[in-house]
């Protein structure tokens, strides 16, 4: 353990051997991250930094991702509400309600199809996962840019950045937890599928 506490490695090498996942070292240039398996779903965790080429300063995300086979097309977006989401309400941004309070007071939610969001967040168990991160934007992505990975047309990504890097293993098993029940669940609707998807993300 260092000065300013454990470090990030430590950290996970802890969480992968408490839920039994693996860490995998990556080598210099890709460094190192985990992996937790459920039958053809993987989700990876690591971490990636940004620089400002004005200000010359670096910021490091923490950042979870999940890729799986959409069938339906199914896209959302989830993150806490806010003083400038409150503004995007005024001016009419969307804000689906899924039946909950005070969930749907915390929470700014968009999607393309509200009945199957408001059913995906009717879910108790994702409710209270999601509820236990003091900071989240949880969202499905088709791509990840012009340099990130190749996405097949019929594949999507559940995807978990936050600034900084979490060291806290409680909250680090619950982000793998929420992963898992999200998943589960869109499999259960018909809109996520047991298939391996062929997007690499390493």
């Amino acid at each position: 353990m260092g000065l300013f506490g454990p470090s990030k490695e430590e950290v996970w090498r802890q969480l992968s051997e408490e839920i039994n996942i693996d860490l995998v070292d990556g080598g210099f240039w890709k460094g190192s991250h985990v992996e937790g398996r459920h039958e053809n779903w993987v989700t990876y965790l690591d971490t990636y930094t940004v620089s400002s080429g004005q200000t010359h300063t670096h910021t490091t995300y923490t950042r979870i991702r999940a890729p799986f086979v959409n069938k339906k097309g199914f896209q959302f977006k989830i993150y806490q509400s806010g003083f400038f989401s409150d503004i995007g309400k005024v001016l009419g941004m969307q804000d689906i309600e899924v039946g909950y309070e005070p969930f749907d007071s915390m929470y700014v939610i968009q999607s393309n199809d509200v009945g199957v969001v408001t059913k995906l967040f009717s879910n108790h168990n994702i409710r209270s996962l999601i509820e236990l991160q003091p900071r989240l934007k949880l969202e499905t992505r088709n791509s990840e840019g012009i340099f990130g990975p190749s996405f097949n047309q019929d594949e999507s990504e559940l995807y978990f950045s936050v600034v900084g890097i979490i060291k806290d293993i409680e909250l680090l098993k619950a982000l793998f937890d929420l992963f898992s029940a999200v998943l589960i669940e869109l499999e259960v609707m018909g809109c996520a599928t047991g298939e391996k998807p062929g997007v690499k993300l390493y």
